[in-house]
């Protein structure tokens, strides 16, 4: 469930509220989830991408507090760490990312980076995959997301 405020984010605050963090969450987490695939065809025992993304959905229904979240994305950085293929690396680094947001908001931006870096060699597939996440952005976040830097 996504809460609308009347208000934009500040695009220079890598912060943002909890309310807004909260939202922001739900749509990495999309992005995250069409992406662990990717990390799963090297690694498909390894849990730590996946329990990053479980542990952002806690913090989006209210059941995990943040610090909580934040090592989950550890693990799955480390688990982006120990990957080989740059694709399984890339999945990972979007999923830990995606969890990180509900710390720092700011970690969304790093979305749309490591989902390019997903694709080494396939153009079109990196670029519908960008135009996917692009197109769900929440609206009021699009600046904040990819003008922020």
């Amino acid at each position: 469930m996504s809460i609308i405020m009347d208000t934009q984010p500040d695009d220079t605050d890598l912060r943002l509220s909890e309310t807004d963090r909260r939202e922001l969450v739900e749509w990495t987490v999309a992005c995250a989830e069409r992406m662990l695939p990717l990390f799963l065809a090297e690694r498909p025992d390894d849990a730590r991408p996946r329990e990053a993304l479980e542990a952002a959905q806690a913090f989006m229904r209210g059941d995990l507090e943040i610090d909580e979240v934040r090592e989950r994305s550890f693990g799955s950085h480390a688990a982006a760490r120990e990957a080989s293929d740059p694709s399984a690396v890339a999945a990972a680094r979007v999923c830990g990312q995606a969890a990180a947001v509900a710390h720092m908001a700011g970690h969304a931006r790093q979305v749309p980076r490591y989902t390019a870096k997903a694709f080494p060699g396939d153009r079109s597939r990196r670029d519908e995959e960008l135009a996917w996440q692009r197109m769900r952005v929440p609206e009021r976040f699009d600046r904040y997301v990819y003008d922020g830097d």
